[in-house]
């Protein structure tokens, strides 16, 4: 069976990854794009590695082929489709050990010749995150976007991205805008750390050019940490660009997103609201939870970014200076001088 080093492997044409570690293994984090075709279920993973500790070696593989037996042949035919379908086929488990190698040996003795197996599994995946997380911000560089609540940002990475320009929507794929409402905007719950890592790589790995989009963003975004060294490459001096329109665009797009959504849940904006009863007092708060009972949703938001969001966010927009101030009342212009600017950027005009 051909083994295949990471490095080696993210560079293949037309390559699938197979990941035949569990559900919960793979749900926790996978090489990107991967396939999951689970050796065994979570419980019989978890069966086999109580056996190994407390009888041994040779009893928990007696124990894992009986697992197995009975699923060799929808894999084999699962295997036969994708090897059809991509040039290569790249097979992991957690450390490259005896579930990928005892499949791979099984494959390779029917003849499947486009099939690998990583070398390190999905540990050595792992290591060259962390690695090359270490020293991609000296060849990447990011046009960090910035501008108070609702000014636009990650509207701005969306059009972008459909333009075919590089983005990292730190946000979405955190499942969380990153302020006390910021789940709500997101049906799907958080990755976990190291899945949120992995799309992170993900998106500057694959990236076309050595210029990406991102928006500023504190160390945390809801649960979770923004890498060191990326977090360094959004705040280090660089190319910065700041944000601006009117507040009633602000209010909008905040109750577009916040208010106006579809199966939106009361009770959980509520809820959030509450929270701020230390820092803004019982009768502000009240006053805002009426409010927004009364349906006065645009008065409300115009008061939580007067009286809050702007005075918190003012001291981070003024600490940095700017490549351009972009007035973005007109958010397709806005797009338009974004574009000249990332295209100059590669270009080597700024």
């Amino acid at each position: 069976m051909k083994t295949i080093k990471i490095q080696d492997a993210l560079k293949l044409e037309n390559t699938i990854f197979i990941d035949v570690r569990t559900e919960a293994e793979y749900s926790e984090d996978h090489i990107p794009g991967a396939y999951n075709m689970p050796l065994f279920s979570d419980d019989e993973h978890k069966d086999v590695g109580t056996i190994y500790k407390m009888q041994g070696k040779h009893e928990a593989i007696q124990q894992g082929f009986d697992y197995v037996k009975d699923k060799l042949k929808n894999m084999y035919n699962d295997l036969h489709i994708k090897s059809n379908e991509y040039e290569n086929v790249v097979l992991y488990c957690a450390r490259g050990g005896m579930r990928s190698g005892s499949l791979a040996n099984i494959i390779d003795t029917l003849g499947m010749s486009n099939v690998y197996k990583l070398e390190g599994g999905y540990k050595s995946y792992r290591n060259f995150v962390i690695e090359y997380f270490k020293t991609i911000m000296d060849t990447k560089e990011f046009i960090v976007l910035h501008g108070l609540t609702g000014v636009g940002k990650t509207d701005m990475l969306l059009m972008l991205e459909e333009k075919g320009i590089d983005i990292i929507d730190l946000e979405g794929i955190a499942k969380n805008s990153g302020s006390t409402f910021g789940f709500i905007t997101f049906d799907e719950k958080p990755p976990s750390q190291k899945r949120f890592e992995s799309e992170i790589f993900r998106k500057l790995y694959f990236s076309k050019s050595d210029y990406i989009f991102i928006e500023s963003e504190s160390r945390r975004v809801g649960s979770l940490n923004v890498p060191g060294d990326i977090y360094e490459g959004i705040i280090r001096e660089g190319k910065h660009i700041l944000m601006e329109c009117s507040v009633k665009n602000r209010v909008d797009r905040l109750c577009r997103d916040y208010i106006y959504r579809e199966n939106q849940k009361n009770e959980s904006l509520i809820e959030c609201m509450n929270k701020f009863r230390k820092r803004l007092g019982h009768a502000v708060v009240d006053h805002y939870i009426e409010l927004f009972n009364e349906g006065k949703y645009e008065e409300l938001i115009e008061l939580y970014l007067v009286d809050y969001y702007d005075k918190l966010y003012n001291h981070s927009v003024e600490k940095y200076e700017y490549n351009i101030i972009l007035d973005c009342n007109d958010m397709e212009k806005a797009l338009n001088v974004l574009i000249d600017f990332h295209t100059k950027a590669v270009e080597g005009r700024i």
